[in-house]
């Protein structure tokens, strides 16, 4: 079983890229009226709390969501699903993907989550239990692949796992472009670490040569959380990305840009 536990990370500046992100999507998608389906592979818990032991030791989510607040307006459905989250789960929650999601989504949509760890799977149904949303306590890629084409068609997923295995780098290009060629309508979000050693970059380079449609390929850097932290930065790599999301992410990277920005 591996060891990977989002709670010491949970609210870093990372999930703030990948949350907007996935919440000014789906906001976009349930404009119309037609249902959808969304799916993550790698769900994890669902909802952390900030004042935890766990994550107070880290600092990531005072660094991260803690500074990145103000970045946002309150309709923005970022701001939206958190506060919608902190209403139920305290002041000091935090939502996951999942509970950004579940935020979002209306009862007609169709909701799948797969996490492999016991104790995640299990804190994921308790977040998740008024929600409609289908666990799986499966291996993530296993089962995406099994359910796509998933009904209703239209939809997005999101792929997120720990990067514990080294081999996901390697692997994950060829299974996109499988899932693809068998839902080649949905949106397909990958999010992926930019850690000092540079693991990443063939495998964009082998996303990036499948010649996926309507790619937003967004990266942004920042400040490593402590001394001697590797990541330094992440990225989302989304195909068939949704009308309105480039400019989200163009007014992020200004966002994260200020961050380095030499002090005055």
């Amino acid at each position: 079983m591996l060891s990977y536990q989002h709670i010491y990370h949970a609210g870093n500046l990372a999930d703030v890229q990948k949350h907007a992100l996935m919440a000014v999507m789906l906001d976009y998608m349930t404009q119309k009226s037609k249902p959808l389906s969304y799916l993550e592979t790698h769900a994890a818990r669902g909802v952390y709390q900030l004042d935890d032991a766990a994550a107070l030791k880290t600092g990531e989510a005072e660094a991260g969501i803690g500074r990145a607040q103000d970045w946002f307006a309150a309709d923005h459905p970022y701001m939206r699903a958190l506060e919608q989250v902190r209403a139920v789960h305290g002041a000091a929650s935090y939502p996951g993907s999942p509970a950004v999601a579940g935020a979002l989504l209306r009862p007609e949509d169709s909701v799948q989550l797969c996490e492999l760890h016991p104790q995640e799977a299990g804190a994921l149904r308790q977040a998740m239990r008024t929600t409609g949303a289908k666990i799986h306590q499966k291996d993530g890629f296993e089962t995406v692949m099994g359910i796509c084409p998933p009904t209703p068609r239209r939809g997005a997923l999101l792929i997120d796992p720990s990067y514990e295995i080294k081999d996901d780098y390697k692997t994950l290009p060829g299974w996109i472009g499988k899932l693809h060629r068998k839902w080649n309508v949905g949106v397909i979000a990958l999010w992926y670490p930019i850690l000092t050693d540079g693991l990443h970059k063939p495998m964009i380079a082998a996303l990036v040569a499948q010649g996926f449609p309507k790619v937003l390929h967004h990266e942004v850097v920042f400040p490593p959380a402590r001394e001697g932290h590797r990541m330094v930065g992440s990225g989302m790599f989304i195909i068939n990305a949704p009308f309105g999301l480039h400019e989200e992410a163009q007014r992020l990277t200004k966002r994260f840009a200020a961050l380095r920005a030499p002090k005055r």
